[in-house]
């Protein structure tokens, strides 16, 4: 084992990974669990059975034998609990609710206006997912005297914006105002008895989309291209936030552009003011097309408006010159896109031809580039599983 392998190897037979081979049918018993974790029988029925403790895992009766006793078959159940996701955007928020293994049981997209401040948008959006799972408000749930107590494990949000991850609270935002230093985390505290997880949107859409397309890399980039730029980074097989929760920010990494356009950062040439959605809009706007909102710029590139391609074009290079620097220093194994400009073909093209050009062979050489596919529940997901990892990691502490 290579001191590389040493984080991923550690993870192996962890309670996480074991309800991890349930939830998706690679393991149906303690026995199937023994033979993909290496680990012996005897501990892994002790994991089990604390997860079956924190109603995580259940038994749902006797399999097929193979010589012996018939084993006990194991199933992540689904229903009853459920875990809570927010995933908030400028204009729009998806919130859902999730089961134990992580598949949507309800989901809505819902406007929002991100201008109108953290504790009307929040605090309506916190009712909707309570409302969602059938759960009580307040930090009190035997006084809120809902039904259902218990029902909801917990809540994820994302946030379109730094995250201070081991706080929850936003540090300077580009495009929220009334937004900056405000504390999520203590917020929804003091709105529902539930553990609320707090991270930024590029972070888990990247854990949504690694968990379902690629659970067996270890190193990856996912990058959230909309009306803003983040990624989130996936090192040995886990979510990497750094020291203070900005991995993976590219936003405000520069460019070369002439001229160079401001930044909302107060820098100029930053990636988010050159190759988003919001600076796409702007720069079309500048050359005189009529154009409101990123919709209408991806309805010009579709219609194929040469100002509009041209424009993409730029972004895709943009995005794939500061990729190329991440690539050629992280060595990735995908590197996936997703967001609203994810289906913009000649930004794709540009990037992916910016990244062959600019990256060395060996990074490139089984390096796999292509579009986020899990769709517009990827950030819910991900937010369902940051919280399903809490709840794991909180039960084996208490154990």
């Amino acid at each position: 084992m290579t001191i590389d392998d040493a984080p991923r190897e550690a993870l192996r037979g962890g309670p996480r990974e074991l309800l991890r081979w349930v939830a998706t049918g690679a393991a149906v018993s303690r026995a199937d669990l023994s033979r993909l974790s290496g680990l012996s029988p005897s501990t892994v029925s002790q994991r089990v059975e604390a997860l079956i403790s924190q109603g995580l895992l259940e038994e749902t009766g006797a399999g097929r034998s193979r010589g012996g006793r018939r084993p006990r078959q194991l199933a992540v159940p689904t229903g009853g609990a459920v875990v809570g996701a927010i995933d908030l955007g400028a204009h729009h928020a998806r919130v859902g609710t999730l089961d134990l293994s992580g598949r949507v049981v309800q989901a809505r997209t819902l406007p929002v206006r991100i201008e109108d401040g953290p504790e009307e948008v929040l605090g309506a959006l916190l009712a909707e997912v309570t409302a969602l799972a059938g759960a009580p408000t307040g930090p009190d749930p035997e006084a809120a005297g809902g039904a259902a107590v218990g029902a909801l494990r917990g809540i994820g949000i994302g946030i379109p914006g730094p995250v201070q991850h081991a706080t929850g609270r936003i540090v300077s935002p580009s495009r929220m105002p009334g937004w900056n230093g405000f504390d999520v985390a203590a917020f929804c505290a003091g709105r529902v008895a539930v553990p609320v997880i707090v991270d930024n949107d590029a972070n888990l859409m990247a854990l949504g989309a690694h968990r379902t397309a690629h659970p067996e890399l270890d190193h990856a980039v996912y990058i959230k291209a909309g009306t803003g730029i983040g990624s989130g980074v996936i090192s040995s097989g886990r979510l990497h936030r750094g020291a203070q929760g900005s991995a993976g920010d590219i936003s405000h990494c520069r460019v070369v552009a002439d001229p160079a356009p401001a930044c909302s950062c107060g820098n100029a040439g930053c990636l988010e003011a050159v190759a988003s959605g919001a600076a796409l809009v702007t720069a079309l706007r500048d050359q005189g097309v009529p154009v409101s909102d990123l919709t209408g710029v991806i309805r010009l590139i579709d219609d194929g408006d040469r100002h509009a391609t041209a424009l993409a074009r730029q972004a895709g290079r943009a995005i794939g010159e500061i990729l190329a620097v991440v690539v050629n220093f992280f060595n990735p194994q995908v590197v996936a896109i997703g967001g609203r400009l994810a289906d913009c073909e000649p930004l794709l093209a540009s990037m992916r031809a910016t990244l062959y050009e600019r990256c060395l062979p060996l990074a490139t050489q089984t390096l796999l580039i292509e579009r986020v596919a899990a769709g517009q529940d990827v950030g819910i997901t991900g937010a369902a599983h940051l919280v399903i990892d809490h709840v794991v990691a909180a039960g084996g502490r208490q154990a």
